[in-house]
């Protein structure tokens, strides 16, 4: 799975990779989740940058509450799951990251490693949205992140990554009208991307961290 992720790249970085307005972000190195973060998606029949909460929760549920076992959606059944299989085909969006966490089990306990690009500073995992009403009215706007089968680099820390999608499938990701199908099968592949890894603090475990130096590189 995915839990935690970093975005730390300009209003302006941001809006020039992903072809929307500025948003107004600050770095963050510990995205959690039920916090908010950016997205990309097509609204309206506009692409926009939006903050919305991360962990998905479905237009039919009773509480918001069920979006926080909702913050993955696995590639493999997404098609098939009533609280994903319409986000897939209609809300799909783009997740502006600059890494994300994964934790190794060691005798010594649970070790986070941090994966960020080899090339570049920004990258796009796989979402999806949704809306919810409240029943007092509110509107809540939230997303899943996409996982696959790790890619030879993450898979000795964990079986699991985040989907990631090259730039050059930004615009079809992003098309409601486009064959979900063919986009399912981008999905089940282990993302090519070359990442690098390394343990980091275990500080980033706690959610109230935030900060460059969770990103620092475990000495020792």
């Amino acid at each position: 799975m995915c839990g935690r992720y970093t975005l730390a790249v300009s209003p302006a970085r941001l809006a020039a990779r992903f072809g929307v307005a500025p948003l107004d972000v600050q770095p963050r190195y510990n995205i959690a989740p039920t916090q908010l973060a950016p997205v990309v998606r097509v609204n309206a029949g506009t692409r926009e940058a939006a903050m919305l909460r991360w962990g998905l929760i479905p237009s039919w549920a009773d509480d918001a509450n069920i979006g926080a076992r909702m913050i993955n959606a696995r590639s493999e059944t997404v098609l098939e799951k009533p609280a994903f299989r319409t986000a897939f085909r209609r809300r799909r969006c783009l997740i502006p990251a600059s890494g994300f966490y994964e934790w190794q089990t060691t005798s010594a306990g649970k070790q986070p490693f941090y994966f960020t690009p080899v090339e570049g500073d920004l990258m796009a995992f796989a979402g999806l949205w949704e809306q919810w009403h409240a029943p007092d009215g509110a509107v809540i706007e939230s997303y899943a992140i996409l996982t696959t089968a790790a890619n030879e680099m993450v898979a000795p820390i964990h079986d699991r990554m985040p989907v990631i999608l090259p730039p050059d499938i930004d615009a079809l990701w992003l098309d409601p009208t486009a064959d979900a199908a063919r986009l399912h099968e981008l999905c089940l592949t282990p993302p090519p991307v070359k990442l690098r890894a390394y343990p980091v603090s275990k500080a980033v475990n706690q959610v109230r961290n935030d900060g460059e130096a969770l990103i620092r590189p475990l000495s020792g």
